[in-house]
């Protein structure tokens, strides 16, 4: 006997009532077609579930069907279970429960890339390298990194027993980490680039636009002005994915003119299209200012960048922004759950829309925005910028791209296990600086040998499949030449070391500095060695090329 239906519709008007849809519609029509496919979908769930041959569990169902309606939308439009109320934390407030680590797969296991300074697993000594083998007696082999974010992470005053395998002990070491509340730091780092207080070149690196993102940039450009005369700032959003809208307008606010307008936002209701506008003084109205971005700058680092920009209040320096120009919000849902919504584009102060891709169709498969239907817009100054595409910075400046050594080493973490190597045999650093001299590099290379290290580069590609033709063809002759061609390869491979020697100390030196000292001692030796930072200095040293750049060509 099939269990009766008479409690669909109250059950639609506490759910149409819960999304705040109410039973006033914009449209009719609209409202008509919700609740006629809400009721298909109500009784076809509810046969599913109670009819079935077999058991269905009803909440894996539900959410099968919620990621397949959220499928045909944009990727930023996304559930959270009660399970995930803690990401919902995590984006708005950059704090969560957890113990403080930050952790990435690394050759197939599951590794620490850095502890959060400050936090139990800090505190503790776990360290940057060390392979978690096992969470509360789990091994951690083909966990996901999800799943291992959710065990790690809980509420605050809960433990968790990590098992570590490190470089240079003998057997595994345990840790009793007990959670607590991680708050994370919006702005990671502020100083004077080369340490120099007279020349007054400021820096601040801003990771995330979370609450109070814009009072800890203010602390940060207060806190350099009492330390010196403060001649030019530079602040980093590179790989900064974004976060509150309302904080973007916050950090922008500080830099542009009072009243001036930050970002606009347009969307299907009326009450989703608005204008930003700063409302206060600016904090440094006249400092000169370089605003860093990279592929990875999302979101509110565009809106910051782009109200910059078009108000020629600085120069943005850097690679294209990634081009996410969509507003979401988040919106509660009952028994603990939450949507996070687009719910309008938004536009910089010039009228450009900066989203790179396409997703009105509705089918799952955004379209790049094709450069024939990007248009031309003008900055207060007169200088032309275009719509789509995310940012475009008035100088480009790219890091230099790593050459086939370099990168198959990345590809494989190599520097990164050389350095838990090295600082396992050497637990003192080579220098005060951690520089890398000719006897590291040494080392280095012979703990690739020892790692039987190899890779291939694109002709040795080539040459396989033209091996391979000229077999099936049976040409003979030509087989026997190619082996002049395998050699020439094989030695040009044996000189890349020494071709290569600069990129790879920078890159040994890199995951050294992350094993002896402290993030902010780390940075004040990194930043010097940046070309995007150091030609985001020479531009604020030479003021005519500064003011030219923000003049109308």
């Amino acid at each position: 006997m099939k269990t009766p239906r008479r409690h669909l519709t109250p059950l639609l008007l506490v759910l149409l009532l819960g999304l705040g849809i109410g039973f006033v519609a914009p449209r009719s029509d609209t409202f008509f077609a919700l609740q006629k496919h809400f009721r298909i979908f109500g009784a076809l769930y509810e046969t599913l579930v109670t009819d079935y041959i077999d058991p269905i569990d009803p909440g894996r169902l539900m959410r099968k069907g919620i990621d397949a309606m959220l499928a045909e939308l944009d990727p930023y439009t996304t559930f959270f279970d009660e399970a995930d109320r803690g990401e919902i934390e995590l984006l708005t407030r950059g704090r969560y429960g957890g113990v403080g680590l930050n952790v990435g797969l690394r050759n197939g296991r599951l590794t620490v890339l850095a502890p959060i300074e400050g936090t139990a697993g800090y505190r503790q000594g776990i360290r940057t390298g060390d392979i978690i083998t096992h969470i509360d007696g789990q091994p951690t082999d083909g966990l996901s990194l999800e799943t291992v974010r959710q065990m790690l992470r809980g509420q605050p005053g809960t433990t968790v027993t990590l098992t570590i395998e490190r470089e240079g002990e003998p057997l595994p070491l345990q840790f009793v980490l007990t959670r607590e509340e991680v708050q994370l730091k919006n702005v990671t780092y502020v100083g004077f680039l080369n340490d120099d207080t007279t020349e007054g070149l400021g820096y601040i690196r801003l990771e995330r636009f979370a609450l109070g993102a814009g009072e800890e940039v203010r602390r940060a450009i207060e806190q350099l002005r009492a330390a010196g005369p403060l001649r030019g700032l530079v602040l980093d959003l590179r790989d900064n994915p974004g976060g509150l809208l309302e904080a973007a307008v916050e950090v922008a606010g500080l830099f542009v003119p009072q009243g001036a307008p930050i970002v606009s936002t347009r969307g299907r209701t009326p009450d989703r299209t608005r204008v930003y506008r700063n409302e206060s003084a600016p904090l440094y109205p006249d400092l000169p200012l370089v605003v860093l971005v990279n592929e990875l700058s999302a979101s509110a680092s565009e809106i910051v960048a782009g109200a910059i920009q078009d108000l020629d209040r600085g120069l943005i320096v850097g690679t294209n922004t990634y081009g996410k120009g969509l507003v979401q919000i988040i919106r509660p849902l009952p028994y603990n759950t939450a949507l996070k919504l687009t719910t309008a584009a938004y536009y910089t102060p010039s009228g450009r829309s900066i989203q790179a891709i396409d997703y009105s169709r509705h089918d799952g498969h955004g379209q790049l925005v094709p450069d024939s239907l990007r248009r031309t817009y003008y900055t207060r100054n007169g200088r032309v910028v275009r719509d789509g595409h995310g940012i475009q910075p008035d100088v480009v400046v790219a890091p230099p791209e790593p050459g086939p050594l370099d990168a198959a080493l990345r590809r494989q973490a190599a520097f990164f296990f050389f350095a838990n190597y090295y600082v396992a045999r050497h637990p003192e650093p080579p220098t005060p600086d951690v520089r890398v001299d000719d006897r590291i590099l040494q080392e280095f290379r012979a703990w690739l040998n020892s790692q039987h290290f190899d890779y291939q580069i694109a002709p040795e590609h080539t040459l396989a499949t033209l091996q391979t033709q000229l077999e099936a063809a049976d040409y003979m002759q030509a087989l026997a030449a190619l082996q002049n061609v395998r050699d020439a390869l094989t030695q040009a491979k044996k000189a890349a070391f020494e071709r290569e020697v600069e990129a790879l100390r920078r890159q040994i030196r890199q995951e050294l500095l992350a094993r002896y000292l402290s993030p902010e001692q780390q940075m004040r030796y990194l930043l010097a060695d940046d070309p995007v930072v150091q030609r985001a200095a020479e531009l604020l040293r030479d003021t005519r090329t500064y003011a030219a750049l923000l003049s109308p060509n």
